[in-house]
């Protein structure tokens, strides 16, 4: 979530409470997966009202909050999905991200993304987290299973 879907900052409320700010582009990207059957999950080292709030929005169902490890979790949500990593895309910014990173079929950082994490990834996208980031990934994943051109068709009807 944090410099993915996020643009890794914390805001902080007078009582202490974290806020977050999401891009639309983000959470539109990930409705369109669901929509060709490509099942987006989440692993994430933090845990706020905000970010469950978001992802319930979105419908995402296989979710790990607070999992600094995050290689078991991951493997958990895949196990009950029926996948292996070669059928695993995965994207990231820092450290705790690399052992699902360069384990995935498929690795992704944003540009503001930690340089150790930059030089283990396959692709890096133009827009950087909480600006687009998300929704380039998405894109990549549409494109690749060859839904892209279809859900575009269907957009402009």
């Amino acid at each position: 979530m944090d410099g993915v879907l996020t643009d890794g900052g914390l805001y902080l409320g007078e009582s202490g409470e974290a806020m977050k700010r999401f891009h639309t582009l983000d959470g539109h990207g990930i409705k369109l997966l669901q929509r060709v059957g490509i099942t987006p999950a989440v692993v994430t080292g933090r845990d706020s009202p905000a970010l469950r709030a978001r992802l319930k929005a979105l419908g995402v169902e296989h979710v790990h909050y607070g999992t600094e490890d995050k290689r078991p979790a991951a493997e958990q949500t895949m196990a009950s999905l029926g996948l292996d990593w070669s059928q695993v895309a995965a994207i990231g910014d820092d450290w705790p991200d690399l052992p699902v990173l360069t384990r995935s079929a498929l690795a992704c950082a944003p540009p503001n993304a930690q340089a150790e994490v930059l030089a283990r990834v396959h692709h890096v996208t133009r827009a950087a987290g909480g600006a687009g980031a998300g929704r380039e990934f998405c894109d990549l994943l549409l494109v690749g299973s060859g839904r892209y051109a279809q859900l575009l068709e269907e957009a402009l009807r």
